[in-house]
């Protein structure tokens, strides 16, 4: 580049000079003979009128190419220098679909199986730093740098090796565009580049991976940091850009069917469905307040995906967001075996269980309980039991494999288990051959005799049949009234056992 426009100007002092023509308007090899000069004098007005319209050409070139660069090119991509005669244009290079960043070997030993790979659709920019000089496009090439992040010294000085091979073929116009296009979409065949790509460090192209002892642990250490802070960059410069592209265009929502703008609208990650912040919002909003925070998934009927909390936060206010990370919280403390909550309604503060120990002792309190059965410690003692609980205890216990049946009587006692499952027993026995009295509820068994039957805690009288009072005076009036649902029933019972009998 600099070679060439130091030639250029050595031209335009040879001919100051008379050692070459200088240049004529309208000559088509652009020179005239030096015995069609009139006089050095007439040589020199010439000459001076011939640059001045060269460099007001020139100047047109550069201001045109720099406005079509800016009405292509957002701000991102093409900055005007503030001299106005340069630039900056940052190039994204076109990558195929399923584009594999790879990292492996020695500097990958921490990672799983020495190995990592991701698929990319976008590596960050080969900016590209230019300057037009006085004489460009007519003479001149623009003095111009390249750089990358991911590409390493001898990657670059190729690149800037065919932008001055595009220069010399398109001498005279302007190239800028040219330059773009090349770096745009041949970059990757151009140097090579297939997938899996392995990114190397500025420098470490020319490096030997051999490490003494000395300082080896330390420069390898280094080497690891600075390819992992490489491959960092690139992934997030990825994600970057596939959050902006998805923001710009048109996306139908699948619930209410409009066309919005992706920055209006919601992307799950795993799945890609799509739908509008609207009606997520609402979504969301519901579940939440019905203690739902396991179920902001995807709205597709039997779509696993799940919305992250960060999505979550970006749509609901700041109060439900609170009351979604804390129900979240805490029913993933739920799933932890070592972790029990303080009892104390007022606190409820989550404590940490020790494997061999059931006393655990609340942070925020200081309240000692059993982990177990959530009362104030009781040391080696069995566990207390109410009421509620002993009709449970019963029914886990007959359900219970032989281990499962070890520890609720270590934890509760073999003789409360025993004493639990004689009272069920009792309870069904009598409910199957009792019945409780219509005036005190105490359990009656009918052996023999009459349907007027006497309590003989509360020494009420009552029928058999259909558990009705009895009138005290007259017992039996019941039996004889025909609107009685019980008439002639006095010995019904008495009557069906002596039918039996015989």
């Amino acid at each position: 580049m600099r070679a060439g426009r130091r030639s250029s100007r050595s031209r335009r002092r040879r001919a100051r000079a008379g050692e070459l023509p200088l240049p004529r308007r309208g000559d088509p090899a652009g020179l005239v003979a030096p015995e069609q000069l009139a006089c050095p004098s007439e040589s020199r007005d010439l000459f001076a009128s011939t640059a001045l319209k060269m460099s007001s050409g020139d100047r047109d070139a550069q201001e045109d190419e720099l406005l079509a660069l800016a009405s292509i090119y957002d701000e991102d991509e093409f900055k005007r220098a503030p001299s106005g005669q340069g630039g900056e244009i940052r190039v994204l290079v076109d990558l195929p679909e399923d584009f594999t960043l790879l990292w492996s070997g020695k500097q990958a030993e921490n990672l799983q199986n020495n190995r990592f790979e991701c698929t990319v659709s976008f590596l960050p920019p080969i900016v590209l730093n230019f300057e037009f000089p006085a004489d460009y496009p007519s003479a001149s090439p623009p003095a111009f740098t390249l750089s990358s992040k991911w590409l390493h010294q001898e990657q670059l000085t190729a690149l800037c090796k065919h932008l001055d091979t595009l220069w010399e073929e398109k001498k005279g116009s302007v190239v800028l565009f040219a330059w773009i296009q090349f770096l745009k979409e041949e970059t990757l065949t151009y140097l090579n580049i297939t997938s899996a790509f392995e990114p190397i460090i500025s420098g470490e192209e020319h490096e030997e991976v051999c490490y003494g002892a000395a300082g080896g642990a330390m420069e390898q250490a280094e080497t690891f940091n600075r390819r992992a802070r490489l491959i960092r960059e690139i992934l997030d410069f990825d994600l970057a850009q596939q959050e902006k592209r998805f923001n710009s265009k048109m996306h139908t929502c699948n619930i209410c069917f409009s066309d919005k703008l992706g920055s209006e609208c919601m992307l799950f990650l795993d799945c890609r469905h799509v739908y509008c912040k609207a009606c997520v919002k609402d979504y969301f909003e519901i579940q939440i307040k019905d203690g739902q925070v396991h179920c902001l998934n995807c709205p597709e009927p039997k779509c696993p995906s799940v919305a992250t909390p960060g999505q979550v936060k970006e749509l609901v206010e700041e109060k439900l967001f609170a009351r979604y990370d804390r129900l979240l919280l805490q029913s993933t403390l739920d799933l932890m075996a070592d972790m029990v909550y303080c009892p104390r309604p007022g606190c409820q503060t989550p404590v940490m269980q020790e494997p061999s120990c059931t006393m655990g002792i609340c942070s925020s309190c200081n309240y000692a309980f059993c982990t177990l059965c959530k009362m104030t410690y009781h040391g080696v003692s069995p566990c207390k039991i109410s009421a509620e609980k002993l009709v449970q205890l019963r029914e886990e216990y007959l359900a219970a494999d032989d281990t499962t049946k070890k520890f609720l009587e270590q934890r509760y006692g073999k003789r409360v288990i025993q004493k639990a499952l004689e009272e069920m027993e009792s309870k069904e026995w009598l409910e199957t051959n009792s019945k409780s009295c219509p005036s005190c509820g105490t359990p009656i068994e009918k052996l023999d005799g009459c349907n007027k039957m006497t309590c003989s805690v509360c020494n009420k009288h009552f029928c058999w049949c259909c558990m009705g009072s009895l009138s005290k005076a007259r017992p039996y009036e019941h039996f004889n009234d025909p609107a009685s649902p019980c008439f002639n029933k006095l010995f019904q019972g008495l009557l069906n056992d002596m039918e039996e009998d015989i």
